[in-house]
């Protein structure tokens, strides 16, 4: 019987008080999830010891096998059966659906405490109550007496609950504390951004409540494993919103005056002019999530019509040390790529939108070739991560400073390894061929929906096919697509498989393969997504391929050698991760250019 199949408690029957983890036990047992002799090893064992913990902490530490599948009884597993017993519903409490503000204002902290409970949802009519003891319900009254709502109670991990409850109504209390603080200033207009901030911003910035919220702030990022925090003035209020997975999630809504002073900490932080609101910024901070490990952030700030906005961009400090298979790609690319990046001198190029990955992939080869023996450098714009073993510029163009001109200068520096950010005309283009025929080996990015169009691509720049045939190595396009989750994905209808045997023509792909489709779980927070990975497209510049070049032919006789050279298309490469249940087919469309 599965951790699910619980048999349900009449009123009759059902306990009054605190849960006892004895009792939890005997229910297992007597519902089939641990066998009799667990259940006895799990009592000989507990009962050695006193401990002030609750219940499903204290067996959760004791990780009984459960009979099903002999797998461990974890916290979250025990949390979802005693729901079960209890005819609650379960919840795994998600802070991004959190709204901190008003379950804030339901009950105290010390209240929340005190009865170990933790409100969830609040609507009109209805107060959603996270508690772990489901059979203590002498509060439920006074909290519908006192909010004027019906109160539905819901089973939660005690752990989580109370986690939650320190950091929500920390944060509320932050906020009121920085909005009493900020007082009635803010910009209600464009007009009225530069008036924001010059008589009392610093106060504001360096405010007790303002440097808390800040905190909670980035830590709530790391913890969500967010790319991109986004601080957002509207008109009537300032809005957070975190990407994850490369979609956005709504977190917290505030007080416009408490978000202007939340970026004025942020600029402070980053060296950025505060009281400068008309024109747009950059800059960085480096700090330290929750591991200990120190986190760059690149700053970005735009002035809007009700103020100005904010962009942290969060560079995991695992990037530039991922291994091609971590990066997603696929044994046949792998070895293709690792032999082309250990020539000794010609150009790689890097393809595809931005937010594709490039920069990734290039850190992450980049580091590996990077060893004491070599000299590797870069001229970049911006900088995206500081890498100690690279030497890294970056350009300006305000003082006639390009990747041309750096490029140039890179030259006289002795360099083994180069790393131009992107060619972006005819100047940085002649330059990294020079630099191509001199010895070193090129790195570089353009911006084409596929490999084979970074070919023609330099040609429109104007570069002769014969310099292209000298030193353009190989080309690889990428685009990024969100993985399915491991732990609530379902086998796909046959329908699926016809489907994707359509998308691939005139290819087939062979053996036998099940695609998946997303379901939602409480680790993917429903969506059925966890996490990202890359579909791989490259090409290698073979002697025929070389040969169709000095032709000038038609972009489908190139890519048509490609393929021949062994080349797979972006969409079959999404194709083939579809086919191993690792993402669905929709992502594919909507990432991946068709095939031709």
């Amino acid at each position: 019987m599965s951790v699910h199949a619980q048999t349900r408690i009449s009123a009759r029957t059902a306990p009054r008080g605190p849960l006892h983890w004895q009792q939890l036990v005997e229910w297992l047992s007597e519902d089939g999830v641990i066998s009799p002799e667990e259940a006895r090893r799990t009592i000989a064992r507990c009962s050695q010891a006193e401990s002030q913990q609750h219940a499903l902490v204290r067996l959760a530490a004791v990780a009984m096998t459960r009979v099903s599948d002999g797998k461990p009884l974890d916290i979250e597993s025990l949390a979802q059966y005693l729901a079960g017993r209890a005819q609650l519903d379960y919840l795994r409490i998600d802070p991004l659906k959190v709204d901190v503000a008003k379950v804030a204002d339901v009950m105290s902290a010390g209240y929340a405490e005190r009865h170990r409970v933790l409100p969830v949802q609040v609507t009109s009519g209805e107060v959603v109550v996270a508690t772990a003891e489901p059979f203590v319900a002498d509060w439920v009254d006074e909290v519908e007496r006192q909010t004027k709502r019906s109160v539905r109670r819901v089973v939660a991990n005690p752990q989580e609950i109370h986690r939650y409850t320190a950091e929500f109504f920390a944060l509320a209390k932050s906020v009121r504390a920085a909005q009493k603080s900020g007082g009635n200033t803010g910009a209600a207009s464009f007009e009225q951004l530069v008036e924001l901030g010059r008589s009392n911003k610093q106060l504001d910035a360096n405010d007790q409540g303002v440097v808390q919220v800040v905190d909670w702030l980035w830590q709530y990022a790391f913890d969500q494993r967010a790319s991109d925090i986004h601080l957002e003035p509207r008109r009537e209020q300032g809005v957070i919103r975190f990407r994850i997975d490369g979609v956005l999630h709504p977190v917290y809504q505030m007080p416009i005056t408490v978000l202007n002073a939340m970026t004025a900490r942020v600029k402070l932080l980053g060296r950025m002019d505060v009281v400068e609101k008309r024109r747009p910024q950059d800059g960085r901070i480096k700090t330290r999530n929750p591991r200990g490990d120190e986190v760059e952030m690149r700053l970005s700030t735009l002035p809007t019509a009700f103020g100005e906005k904010m962009v942290m961009r969060i560079f995991d400090p695992d990037t530039a040390v991922k291994d091609l298979d971590a990066l997603g790609f696929a044994p046949h690319d792998a070895q293709r790529w690792e032999q082309l990046v250990k020539r000794p001198h010609g150009i790689i190029l890097v393809t595809g939108p931005t937010g594709s990955g490039k920069t990734t992939t290039l850190y992450s080869t980049l580091k590996r070739l990077a060893t004491e023996e070599v000299n590797v450098s870069t001229v970049e714009d911006p900088i995206e991560m500081i890498e100690p073993s690279f030497n890294q510029t970056q350009v300006q163009p305000q003082l006639d400073f390009g990747f041309a001109e750096g490029l140039r200068a890179l030259m006289r520096q002795d360099p083994d390894i180069i790393m131009v950010g992107e060619i972006r005309d005819l100047a940085t283009a002649d330059m990294a061929v020079q630099a191509a025929l001199t010895g070193h080996l090129v790195f570089s990015t353009l911006h084409t929906n596929d490999a084979v169009s970074a070919v023609s691509r330099l040609m429109e720049l104007g570069v002769p096919p014969y310099l292209i045939n000298a030193t353009v190595l190989g080309v690889l396009a990428q685009r990024l697509v969100r993985t399915l989750c491991r732990q609530c994905r379902e086998p796909d209808s046959a329908t699926a498989r016809e489907a994707l045997d359509e998308v691939v023509k005139p290819w087939k792909i062979s053996g036998s393969w099940q695609p998946y489709r997303p379901v939602g779980c409480v680790d993917c927070r429903m969506t059925g997504f966890l996490g990202r990975m890359g579909l791989y497209e490259l090409l290698t510049a073979t002697d025929a391929f070389k040969d169709l070049v000095n032709k000038e032919p038609s972009l489908q006789t190139l890519r048509r050698q490609g393929i021949s050279d062994g080349m797979r298309p972006l969409r079959l490469a999404g194709a083939l991760r579809v086919a191993e249940g690792l993402t669905t087919l929709e992502e594919v469309l909507s990432a991946t250019p068709p095939l031709e």
